[in-house]
């Protein structure tokens, strides 16, 4: 069926999400003792808890329905066979592979892509061995001390979140730092202090054409042969990620120094491949495999476990109820846990890149709520920050809030601190409160009836904010793949609801297009007249002062 509005299921649940705005989740938990139990999902070493979301028995029931209706299982079985589900590049999509440590052949085109993975890992593993031992050295013969690596969006994001995270699990054989912006200061302020000679460069660029990352490169590479006057020292001091094998080695990196990469592996979900190579340098190989290992388990869970007991696919539903059906437009994500202070701008780009469409599969403009905007920040910072939005502005934003049960850093009494705000605030989400039990606590508290009626408007609380609750054992390689290989399958199985082409991003080829046309014109003399009147008298003012003198 073309249109999903049509289906059964989700004309009920149309109907259904009127019945149920009229509700407040505090009449829901007191109606039911057991709703704690019959809206939570255990897995080894992790918990969701979902109870604190505005459904019944009878709303996940029509949205499992509707995850029927939409054949979402055999959507994940032709994902994880290979089937070209990427409609518009017609690509396979498999990050999944990556990570598969069954050892079970997966062929592709005539290729059993198991075995070009292994073989991949293996590379990496010898890279990265003689990288942290010092055997690979720099053009003087100094050991590599520092790794400095150039990407943009998913060969950025990924790797710079996880190693965050994991910071506390590195031995510090060598440092890493982050190149992604253009502007020229991120560049020049990651490379004044570092000897060129310790440093070495992972250029990770799919294609080895994307515009911010080989400027990085460049003034890498002259920032390095100008201080050790040999074009050859790149082949010491640069590798490379990249499926352009001509375009790296013509850049001067070794063809034995290049890592591959594959069209069927998107760019926000390839921290899994080489795009990894930070993480395995930062770490070391065993823990960048635990990490593999971790997503693998909650591959497994994805595929085995029914769409009712199915973490990601209740992720999934949920979003779609709060944003489609009740007509919430973002979500926060709320980590409680310092490691984890870039992963709402790593889902940000997972989830509205994949999903921030507006035609499905065919190319008919859809008529309904799509995916959410996704943001956030750590807890804490949170709460003296934007959390006055969350408790109290007209716009429902449902949260997903994240924490641990052990501290990555134990302090003495610390973690108690943070976890007694992490529960409180889900809890004041949900309950709110009203004019009366304000009016009850101003008046305990010997507060003037004409200050009770100033003030006790600004103190209510609606409460019925919806939340959900992950609670993982501890931060570590493995619960993290797992953590971010949950959110990978919840965005799937929402693109094929809501039918929408999850694997492409044709919305960032336009702007830029146009930048490259604008960056010529820059570069010309003279003024710009073939753009919009704003672009263009903005093009020319630019120019003018800045080549006033």
């Amino acid at each position: 069926m073309n249109n999903r509005q049509e289906l059964p299921s989700w004309q009920f649940l149309a109907e259904h999400a009127q019945q149920m705005k009229k509700q407040h989740l505090n009449q829901l938990f007191a109606s039911d003792e057991q709703r704690f139990d019959k809206f939570t999902i255990k897995l080894p070493h992790l918990l969701l808890d979902y109870s604190k979301n505005l459904v019944t028995t009878e709303t996940m029931s029509g949205l499992v329905k509707l995850a029927q209706d939409c054949e979402i299982e055999q959507w994940r079985d032709k994902m994880f066979s290979g089937e070209k589900i990427n409609l518009t590049e017609n690509r396979a999509v498999l990050h999944t592979a990556l990570r598969d440590r069954s050892g079970d052949a997966l062929m592709l085109d005539g290729e059993d892509i198991t075995q070009t993975i292994n073989l991949e890992l293996e590379k990496m593993e010898s890279f990265v061995r003689k990288v942290r031992q010092g055997d690979w050295k720099g053009y003087s013969g100094k050991r590599i001390t520092d790794i400095v690596n150039i990407g943009v969006g998913g060969s950025n994001l990924g790797p710079q979140m996880v190693t965050e995270a994991l910071k506390n699990h590195s031995d510090n054989s060598v440092n890493v730092h982050y190149v992604s912006n253009v502007d020229g200061a991120q560049i020049a302020e990651v490379l004044r202090p570092l000897d060129p000679a310790s440093v070495l460069f992972v250029v990770s660029s799919k294609t080895f054409t994307t515009t911010e990352t080989i400027t990085n490169a460049k003034t890498a590479k002259s920032w390095l042969t100008s201080a050790s006057f040999d074009d050859d020292a790149v082949k010491h001091h640069f590798v490379a990620v990249t499926s352009n094998l001509e375009n790296a080695t013509e850049f001067g990196i070794g063809a034995d120094n290049i890592f591959s990469m594959w069209d069927w592996v998107g760019g926000r979900f390839s921290l899994w491949s080489a795009i990894g190579l930070p993480i395995a340098l930062d770490m070391g190989f065993e823990k960048f495999m635990a990490l593999l290992e971790g997503a693998h388990q909650m591959d497994r869970h994805f595929v085995d476990t029914p769409l009712e007991q199915n973490a990601p696919v209740t992720l999934a539903l949920l979003s779609l109820w709060n944003t489609t059906f009740l007509g919430s437009q973002s979500q926060a994500i709320l980590p409680y846990d310092q490691t984890l202070h870039m992963l709402a701008a790593y889902l940000q780009q997972a989830e509205m890149e994949s999903n921030g469409k507006s035609v499905n599969w065919t190319g008919e403009d859809i008529e309904y709520q799509t995916v959410p905007s996704i943001w956030g920040g750590v807890g804490i910072n949170g709460q003296h920050a934007f959390y006055q939005y969350l408790h109290q502005s007209k716009n429902v934003i449902p949260a997903d809030f994240i924490g641990s049960i052990e501290s990555s850093t134990p302090v003495k009494g610390h973690h108690e601190t943070l976890m007694s705000n992490f529960f409180a605030q889900t809890e004041a989400l949900m309950r709110g409160v009203n004019e009366s039990q304000v009016r009850e606590d101003l008046k305990a508290k010997g507060r003037t009836p004409a200050y009770i009626d100033q003030l006790a408007p600004h103190k209510v609380h609606q409460g019925n904010r919806p939340t959900n609750t992950i609670l993982l054992d501890r931060i570590d390689p493995h619960s993290l793949g797992g953590l971010i290989a949950l959110y990978e399958h919840k965005i799937f199985v929402q693109g094929i609801i809501l039918q929408i082409c999850s694997f492409d991003q044709w919305g960032v080829e336009l702007g830029k297009g146009l930048a490259a046309k604008i960056q010529t014109e820059l570069a010309e003399e003279g003024e710009v007249g073939e753009h919009d009147s704003s672009t263009t008298n903005l093009i020319n003012y630019y120019k003018k002062m800045r080549y006033a003198k």
